[in-house]
């Protein structure tokens, strides 16, 4: 089995899209996707793109894709940050998933970035021992804060 890893195009955010609700699905949130392919296409491959996505192809069919962005630490700089990963389900196991985070490493090393990080499921353990492996630090004494729009707005009006 050939697998091919390329950066991914503008018409192939649909069966982006189809990876990112399969994730959602195993991640126990079916229903917490927002985005929209035409929200990928734009913020993708407009004038100034906010994220780069790679995808996993094997018979010309895209069975994986990693989608990147950078980030600035005020510790060490510009690093990559690895918002998603994703095999299809039938093709897991199969060293797909691991040449696509060989391909992240690789573009982070070509962009001459000081760190690469991701957050993983504490839960998924395949992926966490995956990562271990690989010689990744899972920091287990920090923990992932987001706030979204509602929470926001409720906070801003308290003020």
């Amino acid at each position: 089995m050939e697998i091919k890893i390329r950066k991914a195009l503008k018409e192939d955010m649909p069966e982006v899209m189809e990876l990112i609700h399969e994730l959602a699905v195993f991640e126990k949130q079916p229903d917490a996707v927002e985005v929209t392919v035409a929200e990928l296409q734009k913020e993708g491959f407009g004038e100034d793109p906010m994220f780069l996505c790679f995808v996993a192809e094997v018979n010309e069919e895209i069975v994986g894709m990693a989608l990147v962005y950078f980030r600035f630490s005020t510790w060490k700089g510009r690093t990559v940050h690895l918002e998603d990963l994703v095999v299809k389900e039938n093709m897991r196991s199969k060293g797909v998933g691991e040449r696509l985070y060989r391909r992240v490493l690789e573009y982070a090393l070509e962009q001459g970035v000081k760190r690469v990080q991701w957050v993983v499921l504490d839960w998924n353990e395949g992926a966490v021992n995956f990562y271990k492996r690989t010689g990744a630090s899972i920091l287990e004494d920090w923990k992932l804060v987001e706030m979204e729009p509602p929470e926001i707005k409720n906070y801003l009006n308290k003020a």
